[in-house]
């Protein structure tokens, strides 16, 4: 590919067999009463790379991988993984394909009530009926993995620092082996230093498990640390998506001025406008 493309170019399927295809969107569409959200995305996700997602707050990032996890259900459009359309699929059929996903929130979204170790299990205790005890051992073993002591599976969320409660739910998202991991804004709210190592976690982590990730940031450092592919959601639709070493020289202005956090271009004139 020598420059990034918009999803859904024409051509683009027939350069890249389906089976290389991990997660493919379509049409995507979702409004909330009046107000268009995603308004027709088209979206590939390759098997076992790392895709980021960026774009401006309230463009519709969070509520994209809602939908492909399935914790959101599109107007229109699909979510075909492994060319298996989530949307349609109900009950065991639905639990089996949403069993494949692990994913990072925002906040960590952590169980205040239970110490840490049953935060990392929870997934596998509820959903997939491990015992307690084997259970607890594969939680102590992901929390060594994202870098955690043992007595730390034995506190509660509130005795962490927001770092290392990201590090517990890095843990979580990866417990079950999962073939596809989500991250919803994984470092905001850290400083630096904890940032980049979170980024190096994710790195380390997908890479060892296996995994497609996709990401959503608009932390333009830790796209460069994290992704193999990045695309671009504005107004609703992925307006550019290619690999990160053409993101500097993508020929697209809407790109160019997000990536470089410039006020004046085009993102600021469809604002004002």
């Amino acid at each position: 590919m020598s420059n990034g493309h918009k999803a859904g170019a024409g051509g683009n399927d027939a350069e890249e067999p389906a089976t290389d295809v991990h997660v493919r969107v379509r049409g995507l569409k979702k409004q909330f009463g009046p107000k268009v959200v995603l308004d027709g995305v088209d979206l590939d996700v390759k098997r076992r790379s790392s895709l980021v997602i960026i774009g401006g707050s309230g463009t519709g990032k969070s509520v994209l991988i809602k939908c492909i996890i399935g914790l959101i259900r599109p107007d229109a459009g699909s979510v075909l993984i492994d060319g298996e359309d989530t949307a349609r699929l109900k009950g065991r059929a639905r639990e089996r394909l949403m069993s494949r996903f692990g994913m990072l929130f925002q906040g960590a979204a952590l169980f205040d009530s239970l110490p840490v170790w049953e935060n990392v299990a929870f997934g596998l205790i509820q959903g997939r009926g491990m015992s307690r005890r084997k259970a607890r051992e594969v939680a102590m073993e992901k929390l060594a993995q994202v870098g955690l002591p043992e007595e730390v599976g034995r506190l509660y969320p509130a005795e962490l620092s927001g770092g290392m409660q990201k590090r517990v739910g890095l843990a979580r998202a990866i417990a079950a082996q999962p073939e596809i991991i989500l991250f919803d804004e994984p470092t905001t709210g850290l400083d630096p230093i904890m940032a980049a190592v979170i980024d190096g976690l994710i790195t380390r982590t997908v890479r060892e498990v296996g995994a497609t990730a996709i990401t959503i940031t608009h932390d333009m450092q830790s796209v460069r640390r994290i992704a193999d592919e990045v695309a671009m959601i504005h107004q609703g639709r992925i307006i550019w998506h290619g690999p990160i070493e053409q993101l500097d020289n993508s020929g697209n202005e809407y790109v160019d001025q997000f990536i470089h956090g410039r006020a004046e271009g085009p993102i600021g004139m469809a604002v004002k406008g």
